[in-house]
């Protein structure tokens, strides 16, 4: 079985017909050729854009050159409301000072320090799953709610049950089905000063989203100050300071990077786990190798991560087809020549995780599921030159370790509990904010 992806559009449409397409579906804007070309050039009134998926040109902007391909400014239009100055949006010094105090938060260490808040609520998701068995569910709604309390857990040490913790969890679902990817200013150039058009539901809900945020950071800034407060990653942040500076993050500024590691954290999470379960669903064989792995091996430890090979390479592969953040948008700062086409100054340059993962050109059988091409020396050339899920670089996403236990933690744990069968209903991919399915995804659950 092939996994499902979205029907391309014809090569050439109306800049109108366009912007339709990419403000209902980001992936069924984008022509066949992608998936075969090095690089494409698109032209509009306003800008020029270049996709990239040569090897070589993704590590000369996120490796070699990252300081002269800033992320573009058109991406942050739409999320501006709610993740405010975030290290997701900002460039620069700013940038730069954020990620200094943010990286020791998610050191490897750290990890294992967290690792029995993922196990605890990795026990309770697959007790989830398991009281459903004989039935059939919406598994990103399942995935959303897993997501979410290992994502509150490693923050602030509450489960998703807390009153505050579901407040924002509603909150956010809220916000997702309320804004659009594309925001007007996100296409046509406006200046600062101008209003940015976004929906009154779409500020609404960032508003609440803040301002339930705003009151856990008080009561924790209280916690640090009375010595009661717990050692996690809201403590991490907020006791954390920049080596240079010398100062921290103020209370506005600890409200940005918790909208976005809640943001990232989860809606990332919630649609790779969603994903790779449907995938696993869809070819038992490779789900009975999860289980059988899963059943040899006490969890409760962090060393026993390694262990779960085939979960994580079936995490890799639903990552690889499925990638949650499906395009990445740098700035040029000045003019280039790629591939012999001159750049200017100001053009937007793409780089789709989607496109890049099943290039023709770079991977084997690039749309077939194939959890076992990561042990094989070709699979491992191109998870060096042509796997970004989470981006790489100095901007690589701080939380790519932490998706790492999360994802084959949870599969390894739901699937020795459940079996999971394909419904009728095959998903639809469509990319919002992630890659989600349009209409859910259904399967049926069955007790082991």
């Amino acid at each position: 079985m092939i996994p499902p992806k979205p029907k391309s559009r014809p090569d050439s449409v109306s800049l109108w017909r366009y912007m339709r397409l990419f403000r209902s579906d980001i992936l069924s804007a984008q022509p066949e050729r992608l998936y075969r070309a090095w690089m494409a050039e698109f032209r509009t009134p306003f800008f020029r854009s270049f996709l990239l998926n040569q090897p070589e040109l993704i590590q000369l902007l996120l490796k070699e050159r990252p300081q002269d391909f800033p992320k573009s400014n058109r991406i942050a239009e739409g999320l501006r409301p709610l993740l405010g100055e975030s290290v997701f949006l900002t460039n620069g010094e700013a940038w730069a000072r954020q990620r200094r105090i943010i990286d020791p938060a998610f050191a490897g260490g750290q990890l294992r320090q967290l690792y029995p808040m993922f196990f605890e609520a990795s026990q309770e998701a697959a007790a989830r799953f398991l009281a459903a068995a004989g039935s059939e569910i919406e598994i990103e709604a399942q995935t959303s709610r897993a997501a979410a309390d290992i994502i509150f857990r490693t923050l602030f040490s509450l489960p998703i049950d807390h009153e505050t913790a579901a407040q924002v969890f509603t909150a956010f679902q809220d916000y997702q089905r309320a804004q659009p990817l594309l925001n007007l200013a996100g296409f046509i150039p406006l200046p600062r000063w101008l209003p940015r058009f976004h929906g009154r539901q779409t500020r609404a809900n960032a508003r609440t989203i803040r301002d339930l945020i705003a009151g856990m950071v008080r009561t924790r800034a209280e916690q640090i100050a009375k010595g009661t407060a717990p050692q996690d990653l809201a403590t991490k942040l907020m006791t954390g300071q920049d080596p240079q500076a010398g100062t921290g993050f103020s209370p506005e500024e600890m409200v940005d990077q918790v909208a976005i590691f809640f943001l990232a954290g989860h809606e990332t999470s919630a649609s790779a786990l969603a994903w790779a379960l449907y995938l696993l669903a869809t070819h038992p064989e490779w789900q009975e190798k999860v289980a059988e792995e899963a059943s040899a091996h006490d969890l409760s430890e962090f060393a026993s991560l390694s262990l779960l090979k085939t979960a994580r390479d079936v995490f890799r592969e639903a990552l690889r087809l499925y990638p949650p953040v499906p395009m990445m948008v740098r700035q040029a700062t000045r003019g280039e020549r790629f591939r012999d086409r001159n750049i200017p100054k100001g053009a937007q340059l793409v780089m789709s995780p989607w496109h890049l993962h099943r290039h023709s050109r770079i991977w084997k059988d690039p749309d077939a599921f194939d959890p076992s091409r990561w042990q094989t020396p070709q699979g491992q050339s191109c998870a060096r030159q042509a796997f970004i899920p989470f981006s790489a670089g100095p901007r690589a996403c701080p939380g790519a370790g932490f998706a790492m236990v999360e994802g084959p933690l949870l599969l390894a744990q739901i699937l020795r509990k459940v079996r999971l069968l394909p419904a009728d209903n095959v998903p639809k991919p469509v990319a919002h904010l992630t890659v989600r399915a349009a209409h859910g995804i259904h399967l049926r659950i069955v007790g082991r």
